[in-house]
């Protein structure tokens, strides 16, 4: 078998409006706005990433910035839940400063021993924070008022809707990871690995409907191999399974340091044109400081 996945790499998901989504996830979250591209399939739309202040793997939650998309509906088939995690003791600081961002928060109680509070974001996508007592090591976002002592520590994990738990748990456990429990209608998987983002729940609801992409939903997640080599021999693996596996794709960004991909770059400014104009956070404070 190859070399184990880590866990989670980053997770994509949409947005409608870019300035609130922006405000949102610096502003509220404190998370480092790690780099604004656009999306390489979708040129005209903004590619956001957030994450902690390295941009470290097990950390990037991406947006897909779609102005005016219509609402997603969340249902079978999709991921319906992103988890952070956060020192247990900080629960409390993020109870109190989503509810003065005039955001709903919800105790849902422990899930496998941890507690988590539960909120939405702009665009309605389910956000949790899980109180644990060893976060994952990573550096606070040096941009934000966050205390480091309360900082979102990376992923924790993620929760996939199904019908039912048999084939999804197929492909987990032939990606390597291994069923840890379960609890009512929630399966648990996790890697190896104990970093950031190795914590994969199955909730199973079949009385739900199939989800619709749309803003405020989960596009994908994506795995952390450890090296190249190792994702060359988990493509080999997985297409055996046999699943509709893709050629390895150069995203430019985990690979290289341009910001666009050679064959945009020749558009920058006809792009740069169609984009709506935002305001970065820190920009706004340094300004009002001035």
């Amino acid at each position: 078998m190859p070399e184990p996945i880590i866990g989670l790499h980053h997770v994509t998901a949409i947005a409608s409006d870019p300035q609130r989504n922006l405000d949102f996830y610096c502003e509220v979250l404190g998370l480092r706005f790690v780099k604004r591209t656009v999306n390489f399939d979708d040129p005209g739309s903004y590619h956001f990433y957030f994450g902690d202040d390295t941009g470290s793997p097990g950390s990037i939650l991406t947006f897909f910035a779609w102005p005016h998309a219509s609402r997603g509906r969340v249902g079978v088939g999709e991921t319906s839940a992103i988890a952070f995690a956060v020192p247990r003791p900080s629960l409390e600081f993020w109870e109190q400063r989503i509810l003065a961002n005039g955001s709903p928060v919800e105790h849902v109680g422990e899930r496998f021993g941890d507690p988590v509070l539960s909120l939405g974001d702009p665009d309605g996508m389910r956000i949790e924070l899980v109180g644990v007592d060893n976060p994952p090591s990573s550096v606070a976002p040096r941009t934000s008022d966050v205390p480091v002592r309360h900082a979102i520590r990376g992923f924790y994990g993620v929760t996939l809707c199904e019908m039912g738990s048999e084939l999804t748990a197929q492909v987990l456990e032939r990606m390597g990871f291994s069923k840890a429990g379960e609890e009512n209608n929630r399966v648990r998987f996790t890697s190896p690995s104990r970093t950031a983002g190795n914590q994969i729940d199955v909730l199973i609801r079949p009385e739900l409907v199939y989800g619709d992409v749309g803003s405020g939903t989960i596009h994908h997640i994506a795995f952390r191999a450890p090296r190249d080599s190792a994702q060359l021999e988990w493509r080999q693996v997985l297409s055996k399974a046999p699943l509709n596996v893709t050629p390895v794709r150069d995203r430019t960004y985990f690979h290289s340091i341009y910001f666009l991909p050679p064959w945009l770059e020749i558009h920058r400014a006809v792009i740069e044109r169609t984009l709506l104009p935002i305001e970065l956070p820190q920009l706004r404070k340094e300004q009002a400081d001035a």
